[in-house]
């Protein structure tokens, strides 16, 4: 879904906060003066706090994430959903006094408060989507993005291919540089098929307003786009209404658009978060850019299989789509991390 970091290295800090996981942990003695931890006998407690629902693509694939580990036994999960920004650093207080270890939620328009609750609570780690960097002076806060640039690419040279008036449209929630970075992936692999493209490219200004992403749609297709980017719900109704096609991002609507989406970009939340359980268990968890994990290579994004589409792509193009995703993975090609506004042209 949503926010700025070019960075993909690991913020380094100078001191460790070592954080007790919950439950009946068993204390082990320390060696020569190092600190003795907590490993947690128990799943660990697990609060999320989100500001829409959890229908929401970008906030579903956590919450996949979160009901996985929960169904493994690994953690306990309680969440709150559609919680104001005024809201939010109250949610999380609370979550912090009735004993969670990790909490998880995106932050981008509470940044401030939302290090601020961080720093009164150093034995809870925070893991959050932030548009801004990990800082060593909140020790126990992480922040991840969405960084699904990879298969943004991959999708962009199959809707290169399939437009017929070259003329695509892109709906967006806000310009920023979550949101821009896919943009921007998507229209270069655009141009690996079809050079010549045309954008439209607009924000609605919500995270979640399908009622107005469907008809900014409408205004681009009126437009001349034949090909919609929908990065917000609404904008694959609009292509389905006027018979034009469109691309996913993040989750995977191809079976209730079944003649409509033709491509989808994944994001797959898993790495992100067992990377997280995994250190707060150990009692190594530490300030760090998690964003590293939505890379394909970490297994953090994917395209999705065409479904209805399959053998409606042309072979060539597929192969080239195959050609570089396996680049991509090996390390021989890099998709640029572009965060800059997409502009029409």
């Amino acid at each position: 879904m949503h926010k700025n970091k070019n960075a993909t290295e690991f913020a380094g800090v100078s001191r460790r906060s070592v954080l007790k996981a919950a439950g009946a942990g068993a204390a082990f003695a320390a060696i020569a003066g190092s600190p003795a931890r907590l490993f947690a006998a128990e799943p660990l407690k697990v609060a999320a706090v989100y500001t829409v629902p959890v229908e929401q693509q970008w906030v579903s694939r956590i919450h996949k994430a979160a009901n996985a580990a929960k169904e493994r036994g690994d953690i306990e999960y309680v969440y709150s959903e559609n919680t104001s920004n005024n809201d939010y650093e109250r949610v999380m207080r609370e979550y912090c006094e009735a004993g969670h270890k990790l909490i998880l939620g995106e932050v981008f328009g509470v940044e401030d408060a939302a290090r601020a609750v961080a720093k009164d609570y150093p034995d809870v780690a925070f893991l959050m989507g932030s548009s801004f960097k990990a800082d060593e002076a909140v020790p126990n806060f992480s922040p991840f993005d969405n960084y699904i640039q990879d298969a943004s690419y991959l999708t962009g040279i199959i809707a290169g291919a399939m437009t017929k008036s070259k003329n695509i449209g892109m709906v967006g929630g806000y310009p920023i540089p979550e949101v821009n970075r896919l943009m921007n992936a998507f229209m270069a692999g655009v141009k690996e098929s079809a050079p010549d493209a045309k954008f439209q490219v607009a924000f609605i200004g919500s995270w979640f307003d399908p009622p107005k992403a469907k008809e900014t749609a409408f205004a681009q297709i009126d437009g001349g786009a034949d090909l919609l980017y929908a990065e917000r719900f609404g904008v694959s109704d609009a292509a389905k209404e006027r018979n034009v096609l469109a691309v996913g991002n993040v989750i995977d609507t191809q079976a209730d658009y079944p003649e409509t989406v033709v491509a989808s970009a994944l994001w797959h939340f898993e790495p992100t978060l067992d990377k997280a359980i995994a250190e707060v268990k150990a009692g190594t968890f530490k300030a760090a850019d998690y964003g590293v994990y939505s890379f394909m290579k970490d297994g953090g994004c994917s395209m999705a299989p065409l479904g209805t589409f399959e053998g409606k792509v042309p072979a060539e193009v597929m192969a080239k789509v195959a050609e570089k995703e396996k680049a991509i993975k090996d390390g021989s090609f890099t998709v640029e991390i572009d965060d800059s506004e997409p502009k029409s042209n």
